[in-house]
């Protein structure tokens, strides 16, 4: 289905007078609650401020789990709850959700027992759904399984699965579901107020980020899925509305591979200050993260503190044989995660990682909280929510085991990679993409040593993805930015030339968009924190 941004704005405005939701937010939450609408047949209609995926949903630590750490917190009923939805999604998704193998490495007498015991426990609240059966390695199986791993006073450790997966791509694909069953999904188009009749809430106003016009939707109910601006959101129906986000920031270095070759992951359950450290192979790269930093700005575009990226490269250096310098990471990311406030929030530990429903006095339902891998729970709840809000004839949720766009039989833990397969996360969309290559000489090759992002891919994007602009392409549609800043910067001209082309754009156009992305993509570079 070609998808053309102009089109869907105007079919929004005209075929239907009244929708029956409007969903504000295109991060997970608000693209899990469009698609959980739109398949129990309500008139559906998302609106997203910027692109899908822009904030806190792209900017992931890329995993799929139930969360040892919050099993360690005794959040019994979160991680019951995770674990089923993870086991879902890999059946759902399972073009971009793979089985992840996890090494703790134990240094301690106590660590190995311990958090064999734990992980045992996490097998077993699993249940069906479980990805395998954890289990405790010696000292020499821990160095075979990660060979880098500092073998200074280890003593083995515990190798358990968990999930991984492409958190932006997901978010693509979760909007064209939606555009699937029948409802409608917008980029840039953002909402500035709301349309009340006798106090409550029956549409809003939304001003096109591209076009600048100002537009009017009207419906039965509004769900505000903004995540980290959910506050702002609130404000917009009320000034007076008490605050409810705490952010929390949570950064991440990429670097190359050779710090730790191999397919396991490392997970480290508490450094010194009590974190949870992960090292994940991701894309040919290694992601290390993540810190939990309380902020008091909300940005789209948050950047990292240097203490924070010092603690990631000592930390880092601390567990692996190699200690990264600046000079080795290759790109910095940062998210937002929305944190529910409680009466005592100095502490993120002390924070509900629980998802929130309220609905305020105008009939506005928000929802906040939670995490990628709930995303179909939290959306559930929400349309059930809503549906009573706006007096919507009750029909159940049909997402448990709905196949999402993209997804095909054979999954991407069969052993198949992106060296084998550059479209593999496309799922059946791949021999579409591969068709794209056709049109043009060149359009199959990398257009980059650094990176695997092909032409193809790019125009696909621009045809079929809603992308706009560059970064939609280089940061969301493929994962260039996150994982090589230089590099996205190296290939910007050609890519807003590849877009210019298909949407014929003027050679200002370009300009601006290279000059644009270079701004943005300065914050994923080490060295403009140095």
């Amino acid at each position: 289905m070609v998808l053309n941004r102009n089109t869907l704005v105007e079919s929004a405005r005209q075929e239907s007078p009244e929708w029956d939701i409007i969903v504000i937010g295109g991060g997970a939450t608000g693209l899990g609650t469009a698609l959980d609408s739109v398949t129990r047949g309500y008139r559906t209609l998302l609106l997203e401020q910027s692109d899908f995926a822009k904030g806190t949903s792209s900017r992931s630590t890329k995993l799929v789990h139930g969360g040892v750490r919050y099993l360690r917190q005794g959040n019994i009923s979160l991680v019951r709850e995770a674990l089923k939805e993870r086991g879902l999604l890999i059946q759902n998704a399972p073009h971009l959700v793979r089985r992840q193998a996890f090494i703790i490495p134990g240094y301690k007498w106590w660590e190995k027992p311990f958090y064999s015991l734990g992980m045992k426990i996490y097998d077993r609240m699993a249940g069906k759904l479980g990805f395998g059966a954890s289990g405790t390695l010696d000292t020499h199986q821990a160095l075979k399984e990660i060979p880098s791993l500092n073998p200074e006073n280890l003593r083995g450790g515990v190798c358990y699965f968990d999930g991984q997966f492409d958190d932006s791509r997901l978010a693509i694909d979760l909007m064209k579901s939606i555009h699937d069953h029948g409802g409608i999904a917008i980029n840039y188009l953002k909402v500035t107020g709301f349309l009340k009749e006798n106090g409550l809430i029956r549409g809003v106003t939304a001003l096109d980020q591209i076009s600048g016009e100002s537009r009017q939707f009207r419906c039965k109910a509004v769900v505000n899925a903004t995540g980290v601006f959910t506050d702002s959101v609130r404000e917009l129906d009320d000034r007076e509305s008490r605050a409810m986000i705490r952010a929390s920031q949570g950064v991440h270095i990429v670097l190359d591979r050779s710090f730790m070759p191999g397919d396991n992951a490392l997970m480290i359950p508490k450094t010194d200050d009590g974190r949870v450290l992960f090292a994940i192979p991701w894309h040919n790269r290694l992601i290390v993260g993540t810190t939990d930093t309380l902020v008091d700005s909300i940005d789209l575009e948050p950047r990292a503190l240097a203490e924070e990226l010092e603690y990631l490269l000592s930390h880092t250096g601390r567990y692996l044989a190699s200690r990264p310098e600046p000079d080795d990471v290759k790109s910095v990311f940062t998210g937002l995660r929305p944190l529910v406030r409680s009466d005592d929030d100095k502490s993120t530990k002390k924070i509900s990682r629980d998802h929130t429903i309220l609905i305020d006095q105008s009939g506005l339902v928000t929802v906040t909280g939670g995490k990628w891998t709930t995303y179909r729970k939290m959306a559930e709840d929400t349309v059930d929510t809503a549906a009573e809000v706006g007096e919507l004839p009750p029909r159940p949720s049909v997402t448990r085991d709905l196949k999402i766009h993209g997804s095909h039989e054979t999954p991407v833990d069969s052993g198949e990679s992106i060296d084998e397969n550059p479209y593999y996360l496309y799922g059946s969309d791949a021999p579409k993409v591969r068709q794209i290559e056709q049109e043009q000489p060149g359009w199959d090759k990398p257009i980059h040593p650094s990176l695997e992002i092909r032409p193809a891919e790019i125009i696909w994007a621009v045809r079929y993805e809603l992308a706009c602009c560059i970064e939609d392409v280089l940061s969301r549609r493929t994962r260039a930015l996150l994982l090589d800043a230089k590099a996205s910067v190296e290939i910007a001209a050609k890519t807003a030339t590849l877009i210019a082309e298909e949407r014929k754009f003027s050679v200002e156009w370009i300009d601006q968009q290279v000059s644009d992305f270079k701004k943005i993509a300065a914050n994923y570079r080490i060295d403009s924190y140095m």
